[in-house]
């Protein structure tokens, strides 16, 4: 008989593959551009976290403190997502999910792979903005 698991069991499992971690995260950052339902992209960028070592690998991978990184994935106030996401509609922008080479995010602290990913991002303009 097959186990019963909930469906966010299912997307943990699921998630361990980067490539279907990054197809959700960008549907859900463009469901976030129309609705505006920051829930949905902290549910599913809290399960990509927890299925790719959870909060205490990333953490390590982004040299700050677990507690605070948790706090931050789970902030019920204003989401940073809410704030960026207001700012870049305003000038135009919407934000988007683009992985970075593998070859750069293995064996690099967090730091470095964000500046690498900074000189790379590419921001794309919004054709829906009014």
């Amino acid at each position: 008989m097959r186990k019963m698991r909930t469906y966010r069991e299912y997307l943990i499992e699921i998630f361990t593959d980067r490539e279907e971690a990054i197809a959700h995260l960008e549907v859900a950052l463009e469901d976030y551009q129309i609705y505006r339902n920051s829930d949905v992209v902290l549910f599913l960028l809290q399960t990509v976290v927890e299925a790719q070592g959870g909060v205490s690998e990333l953490a390590k991978q982004a040299d700050m403190d677990p507690q605070l990184l948790s706090k931050i994935l789970s902030n019920e106030d204003t989401p940073l997502i809410d704030v960026v996401g207001i700012v870049l509609k305003a000038l135009g922008y919407q934000l988007s999910i683009k992985p970075i080479e593998p070859e750069n995010s293995t064996n690099e602290t967090y730091s470095d792979t964000l500046e690498i990913a900074n000189t790379s991002a590419q921001v794309a303009e919004n054709p829906t903005t009014t």
